[in-house]
């Protein structure tokens, strides 16, 4: 049996339970699940929104009785987002595949989290990190490349900032270059680790010209 490397194991604190960020980082096709948004004022707004920006095409049912306009306006421009106005119940997650609840009512959230822990669904709880099985995190992108940040619920702020200085500080050009290498790679004859460390070798370039860039402004 392969056990584990040493360096991936969990650290543990003085009470025995793990420390850090023990999220682990996935990227969903929403385009080829189902959303269920529930909630559809300002805080459903954020998470569609949010949703929408990264996956244009997902596919979301947004299920509410009160719906600010905002929601109707953004939902037209996106044709896999449909609306139902009417109260949640619970076979309204017949054929989810992803729950977000999104309403100000503690106990429709926890009734929704009930309902989607019973279908062995994912849900996110908003502004309930405990409540959660996943987060919405702050994401940088540049084109192909995308880049998700996570500080465990204990700051959206800081991630929002994080997200300020990446996006900031990664060229626009970067996607370039990745567009460059995925047909270089497509070129590449041999197998699977000789095809990897020529990639390693062209991209080393990128992290030593930051190194040297880091030398020069050091005293």
């Amino acid at each position: 049996m392969t056990s584990l490397p040493k360096n991936n194991q969990s650290k543990t604190g003085k009470t025995g339970q793990p420390q850090g960020n023990q999220l682990f980082p996935v990227f969903l096709k929403l385009n080829q699940l189902h959303t269920v948004l529930i909630g559809a004022g300002n805080i459903g707004l954020e998470k569609l929104a949010a949703i929408l920006q990264n996956s244009p095409e997902a596919k979301v049912t947004v299920i509410a009785l009160t719906i600010i306009p905002e929601v109707y306006a953004l939902a037209v421009e996106f044709e896999a987002v449909s609306i139902v106005q009417k109260s949640f119940t619970d076979t309204d997650l017949d054929e989810a595949d992803i729950v977000v609840a999104a309403t100000n009512n503690p106990e429709l959230n926890d009734f929704i989290r009930q309902s989607a822990r019973s279908r062995r669904l994912l849900v996110n709880i908003a502004d309930k990190p405990d409540l959660c099985d996943f987060y919405l995190g702050s994401i940088v992108q540049k084109g192909d490349l995308k880049i998700a940040i996570s500080t465990n619920g204990k700051s959206p702020t800081i991630a929002k900032r994080l997200k300020e200085v990446l996006k900031e500080a990664l060229p626009d050009e970067l996607d370039t270059t990745l567009q460059q290498m995925s047909r270089l790679r497509d070129t590449l004859g041999g197998d699977f680790a000789g095809k990897v460390k020529t990639l390693n070798e062209i991209t080393s370039v990128l992290v030593s010209d930051r190194v040297t860039k880091d030398d020069n402004n050091s005293d």
